[in-house]
């Protein structure tokens, strides 16, 4: 008698269908069930992103680079920047030498980050 040959097809079988079962799983699974963040809103906060992305050159709602382009609320004000569509407009596209940085921030990013901005302004850009 071979027994080799009686408990290996049906292991092969099992073993089989797992694995492709397991294939189809990880490609049709929703990417958001694997804990992928469907969104930066939903991700990362926008004190996070500001860091990551903003505060080399606008450190506690400065500018390094051009001294009247602050994210100050007067200098905002002064540059007709009244409000978080402008500062996601900007954030995204760029204005004058500042590059768009709407791939850097990601999917909703722009916008987490441009609430963010103008709750700081709007509070002085307290030290924290």
């Amino acid at each position: 008698m071979n027994f080799e040959g009686e408990w290996t097809k049906p292991l092969r079988w099992l073993l089989l269908t797992l694995l492709t079962a397991t294939l189809l799983l990880a490609l049709l699974w929703p990417a958001a069930a694997w804990g992928a963040a469907t969104s930066a809103s939903s991700e990362v906060s926008g004190a996070t992103l500001f860091a990551r992305t903003c505060a080399g050159c606008h450190s506690n709602g400065g500018n390094i680079i051009r001294r009247g382009k602050t994210l100050k609320r007067k200098a905002l004000a002064r540059n007709h920047i009244d409000g978080p569509i402008a500062i996601k407009a900007i954030a995204s596209g760029g204005i004058g030498q500042m590059s768009g940085y709407e791939e850097l921030l990601g999917e909703g990013g722009a916008q987490v980050v441009a609430d963010w901005v103008w709750d700081q302004a709007l509070a002085g850009w307290p030290q924290s």
